[in-house]
């Protein structure tokens, strides 16, 4: 009697051991968003997605190992024919799947806004943030995330990023402030999309600065005109030119009161560190690039050479 009984046991130690271990259900990798709620949620998620067979052996073996951890909740990628005992390790130990959110370079906080309340896998909404506000870049985030701790963490790293620029500062920028520093980045940042020539065309509106003359920046024109909702992608009229809006840097000398977008970590670097170059006015060539000069007899002339190669 005492010999059936222990090799019965034995024999049960051996089949639970065979199903901790063995191959498991999944056929193919699995990514599977394991919800809050303990050993009985994530067992039915895990069956659902075809990752185990059997949800009563899984929360056991989970149970008879919980001194290993707890189970984490959140989205994992679990291997084709991963044993019970790697699921649980996974769960426990394993780093969760992280999604990405792009925030381009100038864009309002409008815009912004509206990216991050379509991340995928992430919960809530946020309202727009104050313009120039975000560090554009990509942020990566856990399933779950609530979207306005991506935000909080795109305002942060603006904030960090602008912590350590400011210091290190070229001596003769004619800047007071870091705020003064998004400022004019953000006109910069839409005047080009050629990175080498952010620190020029930095330049030349430090040199205008410097001498009291009026930016006459595009971008603070086209931002006027829409009321905030955008600084760039579209031209401007005559009118747009007579908006006395103090954005609009045709009819009012020095920086506007705000940034215009989002400038990027280079056009920030570019207006810290401008160019060595007395240029004060600058022409596009319709290519993405401009032709600088430091007199306006030369400017009239760039236009006149750049719209006749264009006829």
């Amino acid at each position: 009697m005492l010999v059936t009984l222990l090799v019965t046991l034995r024999a049960g130690q051996m089949a639970a051991k065979q199903a901790y271990t063995s191959p498991g259900a999944g056929q193919t990798n699995a990514d599977v968003v394991i919800p809050t709620g303990g050993g009985s949620a994530t067992a039915e998620a895990l069956a659902k997605a075809g990752v185990i067979r059997h949800p009563l052996v899984f929360r056991a073996a989970a149970w008879l190992t919980r001194t290993d951890g707890v189970l984490h909740a959140g989205e994992f990628i679990f291997p084709a024919h991963a044993s019970i005992r790697e699921i649980l390790n996974i769960l426990r130990h394993g780093k969760p799947v992280e999604h990405q959110v792009t925030i381009p370079e100038g864009l309002t906080g409008a815009q912004i806004a509206k990216i991050i309340n379509n991340a995928p896998t992430a919960t809530g909404e946020v309202t727009a943030p104050p313009d120039g506000s975000v560090l554009p870049q990509t942020y990566n985030y856990p399933w779950g995330t609530p979207r306005a701790a991506i935000l909080a963490r795109a305002e942060a790293a603006m904030q960090a990023s602008l912590d350590t620029a400011w210091p290190n500062r070229a001596q003769n920028v004619p800047l007071n402030s870091p705020q003064e520093a998004v400022i004019l980045a953000s006109i910069v940042q839409q005047e080009t999309p050629l990175g080498h020539e952010l620190p020029q065309v930095a330049a030349v509106y430090e040199n205008r600065l410097r001498q009291g003359m009026k930016l006459q920046a595009d971008p603070t024109v086209i931002y006027a005109a829409t009321g905030g909702k955008q600084s760039g992608g579209t031209g401007i009229s005559r009118t747009d030119l007579a908006n006395p809006s103090p954005y609009n840097t045709y009819a009012h000398a020095g920086l506007p009161p705000g940034p215009i977008c989002a400038p990027g970590a280079a056009a920030i670097d570019a207006v810290l560190h401008p160019a060595n170059s007395d240029a004060l006015y600058f022409v596009a060539t319709g290519n993405g690039g401009h032709v600088f000069s430091r007199l306006f007899k030369d400017q009239l002339r760039n236009i006149e050479h750049l719209f006749d190669a264009r006829r």
